[in-house]
């Protein structure tokens, strides 16, 4: 497994620092990691490894590639009346046989379904590779640690634009959202070794790095960001003491219950008061103020897309058409407006599926875990800030963002389980 273990910190790394640094290779640098470390946990891999892989997905293995397989179904070649009107103008000037997939853009699609592969490899990977404790903090360290830079580059960014300003806004406010939790999780971890017969000194220290990562990431996610991105990371903040207050009061299931409840009814107030501040679409409710033009392109546009989308990784391509009058690039204001224009509302209902599913599981592993509860624990806060931050803007677009909040959720899921069968 070291070949797969050190594949995994690379696909991190790389995708991270050089898509903060304004690389262009950076993404298929991290997916092609992302095939070696799968290659590698392939050969390498015990009957134990797998067994552990099926306990902490026992949720539903099929959740894991229902993704991959929906982009992959937009490639298949179906009758024109199904496929992307495009096919048919093509048909009706060149001729030729009357089939075209559901994607408006092929080439666009092949590469959002290796980024689609890519981050179930890497879920799939870390669920195995981080069986072991010790791999699991490094990797947890490696994930804080990169949120704590792409956190500080947001402030750096405020304070002097010229000087990091190859590092994009909104990648590095979904870092920073992540980061904030990420840290807590090294923060808890601190607590815990110095809660048993670990080195107090090194417990301080891992404490205070921590601790200089959550206020650097709460600092650019709180005061640096949009208000709807901070609220995606209080929900996420809340969550996580929401399940360290169930665990250290030792509630019963049902008060358990109750509280969590209680909790999801405050949830929903809160994003329903959100959602009914401002009219129009509800994809569009959450995201910045992007003005009436741009709004009113963004709006004919989810108007048009029909029920399987144009084609996964197509937005760009597509807003060209859409532009508004002024000749500026329509790009997307949030990720949810992104995957429902590439996939459809069948894509969309399937992504939410996933990320609700992957959240239960990781709660319920986080109340029922041992002293490594704050793994699961802060891979649901990750997810909680995710799901409501995919509304409120585009960060989640990055690859750098797709595959480490994959590594995030298979550190959680891994670490939901315990490593024996008992």
């Amino acid at each position: 497994m070291s070949l797969a273990y050190f594949a995994l910190i690379l696909a991190i790394v790389s995708a991270s620092a050089l898509e903060i640094a304004g690389a262009k290779f950076g993404a298929q640098l991290g997916m092609m990691a992302a095939a070696l470390s799968l290659l590698a946990a392939a050969f390498s891999a015990r009957k134990a490894d797998y067994e552990h892989y099926l306990r902490a997905t026992g949720w539903g293995h099929w959740v894991l590639i229902a993704i991959p397989l929906g982009i992959a179904a937009q490639l298949a070649p179906l009758w024109l009346r199904w496929a992307h009107p495009i096919w048919a103008s093509v048909q009706e000037a060149l001729g030729g046989l009357p089939f075209g997939p559901v994607t408006a853009d092929i080439g666009l699609t092949l590469n959002a379904l290796f980024l689609a592969l890519a981050a179930l490899s890497l879920v799939g990977v870390t669920i195995v590779v981080v069986r072991d404790r010790g791999r699991a903090e490094l990797v947890l360290f490696v994930l804080s640690g990169i949120a704590t830079v792409c956190a500080l580059a947001l402030g750096l960014n405020r304070l002097s634009p010229g000087l990091v300003a190859t590092a994009p806004f909104d990648l590095a406010t979904t870092f920073a959202g992540l980061g904030t939790m990420l840290n807590l999780a090294v923060m808890q971890l601190a607590a815990e070794r110095a809660e048993t017969r670990h080195s107090l000194v090194r417990s301080i220290a891992i404490g205070l790095c921590g601790l200089v990562g959550a206020l650097a990431g709460a600092i650019a996610i709180f005061g640096l960001s949009g208000t709807n991105s901070a609220i995606a990371a209080s929900f996420g903040v809340v969550l996580i003491l929401l399940i360290l207050v169930i665990r250290r009061l030792d509630l019963s299931p049902l008060a358990a219950g109750a509280l969590s409840v209680a909790a999801l009814i405050g949830a929903t107030i809160v994003l329903t008061f959100l959602f009914e501040k401002s009219s129009g679409s509800i994809l569009l409710r959450l995201v910045p103020d992007i003005g009436a033009e741009t709004r009113a392109a963004l709006e004919r546009m989810l108007a048009d897309t029909r029920w399987f989308g144009a084609g996964a990784g197509t937005f760009a391509a597509l807003g060209r058409i859409y532009q508004s009058n002024s000749g500026a690039t329509l790009t997307a204001p949030s990720a949810a407006m992104a995957i429902f224009t590439d996939t459809g509302w069948i894509g969309l209902a399937a992504a939410l599926l996933v990320g609700v599913t992957a959240l239960a599981r990781l709660f319920l592993g986080a109340l029922q875990r041992g002293r490594d509860s704050f793994f699961p624990a802060t891979a649901a806060a990750c997810l909680v800030f995710a799901l409501i931050q995919g509304l409120a803007g585009p960060g989640l677009l990055y690859p750098a963002a797709i595959l480490c909040l994959s590594v995030i959720v298979g550190l959680g899921l891994s670490q939901s389980v315990s490593r024996s069968l008992r």
